[in-house]
């Protein structure tokens, strides 16, 4: 059948010492690195860092001020009854609008975020990226493991295509997490601007403490999905390790 296309033997070499680099690899991986680190995260889901009792403990301040509050007087002071209706007229065509304070600048400097979920997030994320990582090497091996498409004798293939669509199930998870995290950030934005228009509205400035707790919550059962996810894979693969590395038996060994 090779003979039916012709394959440059130099590049034949570097592709078949890329599958075995792969292999070495993802070997490594199922057999030493997953139960490692599913073991190092359950750790890291033990440490006071990710036990905090209080959930106000983690609140960050935020350091906008509340202006003393301005009284206006009648903003038509000084005109005539007829001129300061016909302005009034044409200030407000349909119903009041409220407008918040412009903001230039920030009182306080720059407005940091909250500081001790940053941490938090930065020991999260190289985590997240890990798991995505692994997972798309071990996902190739198995796939260069499945053998040419044949008509029967195809159990041994079908457990390596439910692998394979449960390592890309985990990958697009794992991906997911950074999204939220993305979300968390933008969000958490959208309201500390809104505190800085409209700064003596308490509900924007609570509203960012229950973001900040809810971001908490979320970044501990991401530990804990990673650290499940680990266990997961590992027990699969080792469980299905001898059809995933011959799905097809031989015709000597079905006759005994």
């Amino acid at each position: 059948m090779s003979s039916l296309l012709k394959v440059d033997n130099e590049l034949k070499t570097k592709v078949d010492a890329f599958r075995e680099r792969i292999t070495a690899e993802a070997e490594h991986l199922v057999a030493s690195f997953f139960p490692k680190k599913l073991l190092e995260l359950d750790q890291f889901l033990k440490e006071p860092v990710l036990n905090i009792k209080e959930l106000k403990d983690i609140h960050s301040d935020i350091n906008l001020s509340v202006p003393d509050p301005i009284l206006l007087k009648d903003i038509h002071d000084g005109l005539d009854t007829q001129n300061a209706k016909k302005r009034k007229l044409e200030e407000c065509p349909g119903e009041d609008k409220v407008s918040g304070t412009k903001v230039f600048v920030m009182p306080g400097g720059m407005m940091k975020c909250n500081g001790k979920l940053l941490d938090l997030i930065e020991r999260v994320k190289p985590e997240i990226r890990t798991l995505i990582e692994k997972c798309n090497t071990v996902k190739m091996w198995v796939q260069l493991l499945i053998p040419r498409i044949e008509d029967g004798n195809n159990f041994g293939v079908s457990i390596q295509e439910e692998t394979v669509a449960e390592l890309r199930t985990v990958e697009g998870e794992a991906a997911s997490y950074l999204d939220q995290i993305s979300r968390y950030y933008i969000t958490r934005a959208k309201l500390v601007s809104k505190i800085a228009k409209y700064p003596h509205v308490e509900d924007y400035r609570r509203t960012v403490t229950e973001i900040d707790e809810k971001e908490y919550i979320s970044l501990k059962i991401i530990v804990s999905e990673l650290r499940n996810q680990y266990v997961t894979l590992h027990d699969m693969i080792l469980k299905n390790i001898e059809k995933i590395k011959r799905p097809r038996s031989s015709n000597s060994d079905a006759l005994y």
